[in-house]
């Protein structure tokens, strides 16, 4: 993500990331239903979005990351008590080890 063409690689892991939504947000703490209502700068607890700027999306990317092409992407749906361990360990499997096939 932080090399040449990144943006391509944040592209491929988001689409994996929206194909484990139900999943992300099991682990993402109980409670997270209050602040994930579309009122808040947040996308619908059962919806999966993401967009560049887009402060109501579930990933948000940035715009200078779009413009520099690389980067990161911002996962906005942990709740705040979500243990980050979680949230890291679920990115992680599901944009570097999960095989959708």
């Amino acid at each position: 993500m932080r090399e040449e063409d990144g943006y391509e690689v944040i592209k491929k892991a988001i689409v994996k990331m929206g194909l484990r939504h139900k999943e992300h947000i099991a682990a993402y703490g109980d409670g997270n239903e209050r602040p994930l209502t579309r009122r808040h700068e947040t996308a619908d607890i059962n919806t999966f979005l993401w967009g560049v700027a887009n402060r109501g999306a579930s990933i948000r990317v940035g715009r200078d990351i779009e413009r520099e092409g690389k980067w990161y992407f911002d996962d906005r749906r942990p709740a705040s008590n979500t243990d980050p361990y979680v949230v890291a360990s679920m990115i992680a499997e599901t944009t570097i080890l999960w095989n959708k096939s």
